[in-house]
């Protein structure tokens, strides 16, 4: 018996995996100019960064990330490759072929994970 296994779930899989590396998050996806000319609106949340393509029992991941600034950019992508890999392959059985990272912008610690005293500006 084959199960088949819907894109949503993939890129929930690759989401929920992402969410759970410190340091970094899903960019937002780009506007595209028909949405923006047409007034489209896609609801309160942006659509994120993260697409999933599958042929067969081959998936291809694509995920535009923001990386914490003073984070190594190359070993940061490459523990999410490995992760989003291992996730979907181990809860999946499908091969992943290509998880492609984009780093699409840097942004500041959150003050919740500095080890600055609150009020202190620097």
């Amino acid at each position: 018996m084959e199960l088949d296994i819907s894109k949503t779930v993939l890129i929930d899989i690759a989401a929920t995996t992402v969410e759970r590396i410190s340091g970094l998050d899903i960019a937002a996806a780009p506007i595209k100019a028909s949405e923006m000319l047409g007034g489209v609106r896609s609801g309160p949340r942006r659509p994120r960064a993260l697409k999933v393509s599958r042929e067969g029992r081959d998936v291809s991941v694509d995920i535009g990330l923001n990386i914490e600034y003073g984070k190594n950019l190359v070993s940061v992508s490459q523990a999410v490759q490995r992760a989003v890999t291992e996730n979907i392959e181990l809860m999946t059985g499908l091969k992943v072929r290509a998880v492609n990272v984009t780093v699409q912008g840097l942004v500041l610690p959150s003050q919740a994970t500095s080890n600055k005293p609150s009020g202190t500006v620097s």
